[in-house]
């Protein structure tokens, strides 16, 4: 054998290895990527079903006449400002999160105010359409929560293949950047505040 063929045969055995690494680095990535992707897509969804149900339950407490006008008007704004916040699920940012967050917070605050207020209306409370609306409304919280649990899990694996050594190399080659966590609204730690006094 030609001595000339040795190196070049060590060149080519690692420029196979390196190939063979970097694609499968690259469709790990993606698959993980992909994942977190419809991960979002799922607490998109159950957001958006509690967007339907609460424009429902405000017509239903629309028909009770005498009910406090500021009190839908609230719940009708923060919905429409909660619908005008969308995120892109390939590239989610600690910042989009968070803007994502505040607007869904400000619907959950304006929502629990309308449930509260609505213990002094005994007809409305009574009402068969209302009280499926608010049981299905609980429950939806519960999918809301299930599902960013879940999009928090999908990011765990693609984080940790992208962030470890050597993939941190290929990833900055490739545009793979870290997907942010979903986290709780700031001050959430703290017990609500419930005021029933109705003066």
């Amino acid at each position: 054998m030609k001595k000339w063929l040795i190196p070049v045969i060590i060149l080519a055995v690692l420029g196979i290895g390196l190939y063979q690494w970097a694609v499968g680095f690259n469709n790990t990535a993606v698959k993980l990527k992909e994942t977190s992707t419809q991960a979002w897509a799922n607490v998109e969804s159950a957001y958006q079903r509690r967007n339907d149900l609460i424009g429902n339950l405000v017509k239903t407490v629309q028909g009770a006449a005498d009910f406090e006008k500021g009190t839908l008007t609230a719940v009708i704004e923060a919905r429409a400002k909660a619908t005008s916040v969308s995120i892109d699920p390939t590239n989610i940012t600690p910042e989009q999160l968070a803007k994502f967050n505040e607007v869904q917070g400000g619907l959950s605050g304006a929502l629990k105010s309308l449930l509260v207020t609505v213990e002094r209306y005994p007809d409305l409370k009574a009402n068969q359409n209302f009280l499926e609306l608010q049981s299905q409304l609980e429950g939806t919280e519960n999918r809301i929560n299930i599902e960013r649990n879940r999009f928090n899990e999908s990011v765990l694996p693609y984080n940790n293949h992208i962030k470890t050594f050597p993939n941190s190399v290929l990833a900055g080659l490739f545009n793979f950047d870290e997907l942010a966590y979903f986290k709780s609204e700031p001050g959430a730690e703290q017990a609500p505040d419930v005021n029933f006094e109705f003066n």
